[in-house]
């Protein structure tokens, strides 16, 4: 539920821009990120810090995209948010001695150091990877391709590398009975 959550915005932006166009889509996808926001704050949840950081991109760079009406700002949003995440994984490791891969998945498995930098290492990557793809696909493809991709190719790939990253993990997990 909470991948499909974390979808929302992007759902509501690629039906939005097959029923109107890129701009009504870039303001959809800003108001269902507040509305995202809001039903958290309501129901008393706690909003992730990439929620917020995802917010924040969304507003500045969709902002720009309808004020300046050029489609190359909310083109570069995913790039951006993509890296950020790198650089906040990276810095982590380099300026705080951090695993914040580990620190944010710790609850959830028990794996060796060398297995948390392995995929602190490899989620690093993937985002670099993506912004990277994000980019290619944006300015060397139509707009709609884009945002096909958007959806389908970048939430495809995420899945790509999470089952990899599950058949790498697998052989540091032990089988509990």
């Amino acid at each position: 539920m909470k991948f499909l959550f974390d979808l929302f915005p992007v759902i509501l932006f690629f039906v939005a821009y097959k029923v109107a166009d890129i701009y009504v889509a870039t303001g959809v996808a800003i108001a269902a990120t507040f509305a995202q926001i809001a039903w958290l704050l309501i129901r008393g949840r706690k909003i992730d810090t990439m929620l917020w950081v995802s917010l924040v991109v969304i507003t500045v760079f969709g902002g720009m995209t309808l004020f300046l009406h050029d489609e190359a700002f909310i083109k570069w949003k995913p790039t951006i948010l993509y890296w950020a995440f790198a650089s906040v994984l990276l810095g982590g490791m380099w300026f705080r001695k951090k695993n914040l891969i580990r620190i944010l998945l710790a609850g959830q498995m028990e794996l060796p150091d060398v297995a948390w930098n392995k995929l602190n290492w490899a989620w690093i990557g993937f985002f670099v990877f993506m912004g990277f793809v994000n980019l290619l696909v944006a300015f060397n493809f139509s707009t709609d391709d884009w945002v096909t991709f958007k959806l389908f190719g970048a939430t495809g790939l995420m899945l790509v590398f999470v089952l990899a990253q599950g058949m790498m993990l697998s052989k540091y997990m032990e089988e509990k009975e």
